[in-house]
């Protein structure tokens, strides 16, 4: 990665020691690369190990749901994108468009929301990969919490946010490897299971064996899931909160690029979870599962250790590590996100040095970065040795409908939709603004409360009321999310319509202008442009070096449709994914028959080749004609000094 920095600072136009290209990657990065990148950070090591877990609970609703929880969500931010460049396109956050409209104290609330959202995220991410790690080289936990942001910094130190996205398409190839090897394996080759038809009747043996509650005949086979419609429920509130609220989603990326990374990402969960984790559930049977003749109990389920009892099985040690390598690239290359943006979240240019420059802001970015990444060791060490099991059922819920990521939904979802209403509504106020998240946020807590002790005492399975153990349920979560959701939006649209404002987004559309007026010499800026441009080589087009003009100048209709086009979108991919596929089996407690089953794993099997296309070979073609003339130049340098040598 450090060698592609280098690469990147000699023979293109592009260097990060900008604080632009550092970043935002100066704007530059192609729809491909951005639909890799939303892949590849929305790709925890939860969103493998948990969607096989509900897939192994709950049947084929699990992992459905869990790709839904978080990729309508990404789809929809196309929206939000469209805005953006509409009405704050030089702004690198929401938290610069909050700062410019609604002034100090709305931008330290969001700013706290967004620190909540990045400190829970880490500490979810180094947790897990610590645990990783320790399974595979023996290293200690403590020690791998230490290292593993220790050596993420670096790379994203020297190269920002373009070298997240580069690490990211690399960690994307072994992540769609990885996948499609399990695949082939459990429904083509592996003597276990070897085809879709053995598969069904191993689940059909196993809903007579451990039947699901509250699944339609106790099938796993089923979309009538009563469990697994509440935990869809959950994914959906947990995940808004996830998107919108942090940094690591880039709110710079195209609509195009949101548009294919929601569709990309919705079959890792999916496809991963429902060959894994209903591979779990077959081959129970079967002498070589871990814990046979019993299924996982509810300690090793709830760990996620579904996943891993079915690679053990199906490839042996091969598989075991497989999927430890594919878990350490999830949490790599989402903790890379979070550091950059840690990095975009500091506030060093908005109350310190106002006029700083851009090699301060950058300096300051690495020292953020740095400080960060030692904070993240910290944080997780605490974590792991004192609040591992409040964390494990309480505080990390912030982006996937895990057990580990509601509760963040139950702290973060107040903030959507004044997040949404900032770049969306003229009528937005800022007394609106904040009502709508302070109090918004309150009643979600109190409905956690609640929830808890009026829904879960009822239950004759559930012992007791308001316990960590009942906090964590996904009713619970659903209770408070909902409530925090809802309650923040009424709160803050009726708030500003009692005095309604009329912005007109000028201030915001001034951000750019604001990020590019440094008092610098400008001899010296014009020199520099001429010695970068005689670094490249002719392929490239060097443009201009002012990142207002390097953008192509977007008219409001354009914008507009492009904005329609994606509501027509997200809409679409919602009702789809929602409504019309899930519900519609759920209400007539469909049970799949052998030829509809076949058909809805091959259904993810395509889909999951598609997103590895979007994926992978998209970023390829978009940048040939920069990566031959990088080549070209390489080779021309070598061939210079093998010359010079003779």
């Amino acid at each position: 990665m450090l060698c592609l920095t280098a690469v990147q600072s000699n023979f293109s136009r592009y260097t990060p020691s900008s604080s632009e290209e550092f970043t935002s990657a100066s704007r530059s990065v192609k729809p491909g690369l951005v639909c890799c990148g939303i892949v590849s950070a929305w790709t925890w090591s939860a969103t493998l190990l948990q969607s096989s877990t509900a897939a192994y609970t709950f049947g084929v609703s699990g992992p459905w749901w869990y790709g839904a929880g978080g990729s309508i969500q990404v789809a929809m931010f196309g929206m939000v994108a469209a805005k953006v460049k509409m009405n704050a396109n030089g702004a690198h956050t929401f938290l610069e468009i909050v700062k410019v409209r609604f002034g100090t104290a709305a931008h330290i609330v969001f700013t706290i929301y967004a620190f909540i959202c990045v400190l829970v995220v880490c500490g979810s991410l180094l947790v897990g990969g610590a645990a990783t790690v320790n399974a595979l080289t023996g290293m200690n936990i403590l020690a791998a919490c230490f290292l593993l942001p220790i050596g993420i910094a670096v790379y994203v130190v020297f190269g920002g946010l373009r070298a997240t996205f580069i690490c990211d398409w690399a960690h994307t190839i072994i992540l769609f490897a990885i996948i499609y090897t399990f695949i082939f394996r459990a429904y083509g080759t592996s003597p276990e299971i070897g085809s879709l038809t053995r598969m069904y009747e191993l689940l059909t043996q196993a809903a007579i064996d451990v039947p699901v509650p509250g699944n339609a005949n106790g099938s796993y086979m089923t979309m009538k899931s009563n469990q697994g419609l509440v935990f869809g429920a959950s994914a959906l509130l947990s995940g808004f909160a996830g998107v919108f609220c942090d940094q690591g989603i880039h709110p710079t990326g195209t609509t195009k690029a949101y548009m294919l990374g929601g569709l990309s990402w919705f079959a890792v969960p999916w496809a991963f979870g429902s060959c894994l984790g209903l591979s779990a559930r077959a081959l129970q049977s079967n002498p070589l599962f871990p814990t046979y003749p019993s299924p996982l109990s509810p300690q090793q389920t709830s760990a996620g250790l579904a996943a891993p009892a079915a690679a053990a099985v199906l490839m042996g040690k091969g598989g075991a590590v497989a999927l430890l390598l594919v878990v350490f690239m999830a949490v790599t290359s989402a903790a890379s996100a979070e550091l950059i943006a840690v990095s975009s979240i500091v506030i060093y240019r908005t109350y310190w040095h106002p006029q700083a420059t851009s090699a301060e802001i950058v300096r300051v970015s690495h020292y953020t970065i740095c400080a960060w990444a030692i904070w993240m060791g910290c944080w997780a060490t605490i974590v792991n040795t004192f609040f591992q099991l409040l964390m494990e059922n309480v505080l990390i819920c912030v982006a996937a409908p895990s057990s580990e990521h509601r509760s963040g939904g139950i702290v973060l979802s107040p903030a959507v939709i004044p997040i949404i209403l900032t770049v969306w509504w003229s009528k937005l106020t800022r007394t609106g603004l904040l009502c709508g998240s302070i109090i918004g946020a309150i009643l979600g807590m109190l409905a956690w409360m609640i929830g808890c002790w009026k829904i879960n005492g009822e239950l004759s399975y559930i012992t007791g009321a308001i316990t960590i153990t009942n906090l964590a349920l996904p009713i619970s979560a659903v209770c408070s999310g909902l409530t925090g959701f809802m309650f923040s939006g009424l709160i803050t649209v009726f708030v500003s319509l009692l005095k309604p404002n009329n912005y007109d987004f000028e201030g915001t559309r001034a951000i750019a202008m604001l990020e590019n007026s440094e008092n610098n010499d400008p001899d010296l800026n014009v020199a520099r442009s001429a010695e970068k441009r005689e670094k490249l080589p002719s392929d490239f087009e060097a443009g201009p070096t002012n990142s207002i003009a390097q953008e192509d100048p977007l008219c409001h209709d354009t914008l507009q449709r492009v904005f329609r086009r994606a509501a027509w979108y997200s809409s679409a991919m919602s009702v789809i994914v929602i409504l019309i596929v899930p519900l519609t089996m759920f209400f007539t407690n469909y049970v799949f028959s052998e030829r509809f089953y076949i058909f809805w794993v091959s259904c993810s099997i395509v889909w999951v080749f598609m997103s590895g296309t979007f994926s992978v070979i998209l970023p390829l073609l978009e940048s040939r004609k920069e990566m031959v003339a990088i080549l070209k130049r390489l080779g021309g340098l070598a061939s210079t000094k093998l010359y010079i040598k003779s």
